[in-house]
């Protein structure tokens, strides 16, 4: 498929059709949007009373609240990351130094 080219995909959220054109793979966009509508009709069910535009500002909460979470971890991991490449990089020079002297 040319990059430019874009698939049509059917998806259902919250009990609505919706029509996208997809760039990429057609199942990854049905999979997102499944994990979509599994959210938006876990909060429907709870606040019954809520109308769609509702429903969708709490999913999209969630979901944002969610990616700042996951931001954040991946800026922890990438902290670790750094500092134990800094002690492996002091380690080596340690071997290379002491090899150097034998």
């Amino acid at each position: 498929m040319d990059a430019a080219e874009k698939l049509p995909v059917r998806v259902t959220i919250l009990n609505r059709i919706y029509s996208l054109r997809s760039s990429g793979d057609p199942r990854e966009v049905e999979s997102l949007a499944a994990g979509v509508d599994d959210l938006m009709l876990a909060i429907a069910s709870k606040a019954p009373d809520a109308d769609n535009t509702k429903v969708a500002v709490l999913a999209c909460l969630h979901l944002a609240d969610n990616l700042r979470q996951l931001e954040r971890e991946l800026g922890e991991f990438k902290d670790r990351v750094g500092r134990k490449s800094e002690q492996f990089a002091g380690m080596l020079e340690q071997l290379i130094a002491s090899a150097g002297e034998e």
